[in-house]
């Protein structure tokens, strides 16, 4: 459930023409402003502006500057390095200035920060270097302005404890996941609640968040395939996909980083094909899917994201998180397969046990480890098959 705090209805600031006093932003004006809120431990810090109004009308000089474009001016352009704090859900950023644009994180330089201040190091010994992993386009800042996602290691090069990209990275880059083609849909769910109550958004409001959203992942260059409202009022859910292997993951944390808001209470439902799963005879390699899936089914529930047994309950399409299940178009198993997959022979499986809040680095690749790499002990096959009434 991402909680972020609706835009208030657009104001103005006017004087009448006897006015002559320098007027100030209230506290109401500048939370209608603030679109990204600044957690505790935060690296990034605000700046209240005092804005001036003189007789002639109007004037917002910050407004001018933030849309002001540089590009004709300057070849020089601003990299946003965006990486994941130390909880596992909370998106960190600062910037720098390049020199010229680039098209490729290769050409971007490593940078550092005090990973002390995010609990991702010791005081002593703080420094934590950012590896820079995939560019998309900055919607903010608009120009030749980028987003970079990046990952973390120590000065010797070795990936912090909290860098789960890496190990999916392994995972992607071994030869037999490779000819296979991983191919993911990622279905994000968030809620959107009112600051005051914390009680869900009207639709109204929602939709507009919703949709001001879809765009600047588009604008960014994100996979998004689509978006619509939820069971809930004020839930909402966007779509990543179908992405290739590490890709995805990328492209689930820049999506984040642009909505920003806390990832709990709710779902990530993740759509999974292989190669083999999407020729001919596919549906025989999906249900051998399934079965290593149903015994690796606490290694994945642990991974899938925190406080996710307050949502598998086995009530309201979900499945219960102490017990494996699969099923045809039955929204209420762990595994879902459509009746089209059914249908075709062929397809891609919906893993519906990841939380909103997972890792997608770890949801992803653990998914193409299990099926494509993790192989069972015959008997623990036999067995599993029997049980889930699988002829495989």
């Amino acid at each position: 459930m991402a909680q972020c705090l609706a835009p208030s209805v657009q104001w103005q600031m006017r004087l009448t023409k006897n006015a002559m006093e320098t007027s100030s932003m209230t506290s109401k004006m500048w939370n209608s402003l603030s679109l990204k809120q600044s957690k505790k431990g935060a690296l990034k810090t605000s700046t209240k502006f005092r804005i001036c109004a003189s007789s002639n009308g109007t004037i917002n000089r910050m407004e001018d500057l933030l849309n002001l474009d540089v590009t004709p001016f300057t070849d020089k352009i601003i990299a946003e390095y965006i990486w994941i704090g130390g909880s596992g859900t909370d998106v960190r950023s600062k910037s720098r200035t390049l020199p010229k644009p680039v098209e490729h994180p290769s050409e971007l330089p490593k940078w550092n920060y005090d990973g002390s201040s995010t609990g991702q190091a010791p005081g002593e010994d703080s420094e934590v270097i950012l590896y820079p992993q995939a560019i998309f386009k900055d919607p903010f800042r608009g120009g030749n302005n980028i987003l970079v996602i990046c990952d973390a290691y120590t000065p010797q090069g070795e990936p912090i404890p909290t860098n789960k990209r890496a190990k999916a990275a392994e995972i992607f880059s071994d030869p037999k996941v490779v000819s296979e083609v991983p191919w993911f849909g990622i279905e994000q769910e968030y809620t959107l609640l009112q600051p005051d109550v914390k009680w869900p958004l009207d639709k109204s409001f929602g939709r507009d968040i919703s949709d001001a959203h879809y765009k600047a992942c588009l604008y960014a260059g994100i996979n998004i395939s689509g978006t619509n409202g939820e069971v809930m009022p004020g839930q909402w859910e966007f779509q990543v996909g179908p992405s290739v292997g590490i890709e995805a993951g990328d492209h689930i944390w820049c999506a984040r980083y642009l909505l920003e808001g806390d990832w709990n209470g709710a779902g990530c439902h993740t759509n999974y094909s292989t190669l083999s799963m999407r020729e001919e005879g596919g549906f025989e390699v999906i249900k051998k899917a399934i079965l290593n899936l149903s015994l690796r089914h606490t290694e994945h529930i642990s991974a899938y994201g925190e406080g996710n047994e307050r949502r598998l309950t086995g009530k309201h399409e979900t499945a219960s998180i102490t017990t494996f299940s699969w099923g045809v178009a039955n929204r209420g198993c762990s595994i879902r397969v459509g009746r089209d997959t059914e249908k075709a022979g062929k397809g891609y499986l919906e893993d519906r046990r990841p939380a909103s809040n997972m890792d997608p680095y770890t949801v992803t690749g653990l998914l193409a480890e299990t099926t494509l790499l993790w192989a069972p002990t015959l008997e623990a096959e036999a067995l599993a098959a029997q049980k889930l009434a699988l002829n495989v």
